[in-house]
């Protein structure tokens, strides 16, 4: 398998699936509903969300027909293939719909290349709304437009990245006490609050206004993300030397059995 081939075709298919996404930023957006997790952001779809995945669909599956490649995407039925094979690819072809429906930056395209055993091996993004490349290969590095990406962590606060204001978040007493442990821990000033985007570029904010953390408590009801929210900001974490872990500090299930949500265990990327 040629791992930097299949980076360069998960990275032209997200570059142009992002400019499918930035073609449709000014038009009237048609929204629909399907079965997903609890909340309204998880349930929302539009057919700029289908036909980006078609626009990548189109570059990938010939290399899973080349290479014996399973798919993991978020608007075709997982059909279980990524149980069976060495490697799947984990699509979302707009992670964010909510912000761009509502036409704000946070939404974006990701693209993973993950092992049958869940560790993720290429990562990708693009941001349309400024037209930004990430990417990450395990053990190789990350890059950001096409060069070598380095952590700069500059600010005397620690920045809550977050999809929804604190004040709205379930159990925010609790989140707001592991934030003022870390604020002391790190001898930081405070904490500020950077909210509203998708979970995926929300992790890239993550990395870009360290010190940062995004975090998820494990929960009951179904939700909490997918596995494709979490795949390729995972693999560029690690390839970075930032964790990116479950709540509790273990490794994150990204090839779960019993479902594609993350509810389960949560989620918690720090960059301190």
């Amino acid at each position: 398998m040629n791992i930097s081939q299949l980076t360069q075709v998960a990275a032209e298919a997200a570059l142009a699936a992002g400019q499918v996404i930035q073609k449709a930023i000014g038009e009237t957006v048609v929204v629909e509903e399907k079965q997903a997790g609890g909340s309204y952001a998880s349930q929302v779809v539009t057919a700029v969300d289908k036909a980006a995945e078609a626009v990548i669909l189109s570059d990938l599956l010939p290399t899973c027909e080349a290479f014996g490649l399973a798919l993991l995407s978020e608007e075709t039925e997982d059909d279980g293939s990524r149980f069976e094979k060495d490697f799947f690819w984990c699509v979302d072809p707009m992670d964010g719909t909510l912000p761009f429906i509502r036409k704000q930056p946070g939404f974006s395209v990701s693209i993973a290349l993950v092992a049958k055993d869940g560790t993720p091996h290429i990562g990708v993004v693009v941001d349309p709304s400024t037209n930004t490349l990430y990417h990450a290969i395990r053990g190789e590095g990350a890059w950001k437009n096409n060069t070598p990406w380095a952590i700069q962590n500059t600010n005397d606060h620690l920045a809550y990245v977050t999809d929804r204001p604190l004040k709205d978040t379930p159990r925010a007493a609790e989140i707001r006490q592991l934030l003022q442990q870390q604020v002391e821990k790190s001898g930081l000033s405070g904490v500020q609050e950077i909210s509203g985007g998708g979970a995926v570029l929300n992790a890239i904010r993550v990395l870009e206004n360290g010190p940062a953390c995004m975090l998820k408590f494990p929960k009951k009801e179904q939700g909490g993300g997918s596995i494709w929210d979490f795949a390729a900001t995972a693999c560029i974490f690690q390839a970075m030397g930032r964790p990116v872990t479950n709540f509790d500090g273990g490794r994150l299930d990204l090839n779960r059995r019993d479902s594609t949500f993350m509810n389960h265990e949560g989620v918690l990327y720090l960059n301190t």
